[in-house]
């Protein structure tokens, strides 16, 4: 029949592998949120003198580590 094959390529089959790609996302948004607690405890431990060449205090810094670990300010 002509209009079947059509009608295939109109409406696609359901992508197989929808739990492996939903996994991979879970683990490259824990993967961003260990990042993210790195990097803040890598900011907590530079001196005063290191903070006030990239333009930051340290009460910036605390509020920066004090944010929960799911709070990414790039949305990634």
């Amino acid at each position: 029949m002509k209009g079947q094959k059509s009608l295939v390529l109109l409406y696609p089959q359901p992508h197989q592998g929808g739990f492996s790609q939903l996994f991979q996302g879970a683990i490259r948004q824990l993967a961003r949120w260990w990042q993210l607690h790195q990097q803040r405890l890598e900011l907590a431990r530079l001196s005063d003198a290191a903070l006030h060449d990239i333009g930051m205090s340290r009460v910036d810094i605390l509020q920066e580590v004090e944010r929960p670990f799911w709070d990414d300010p790039l949305k990634k």
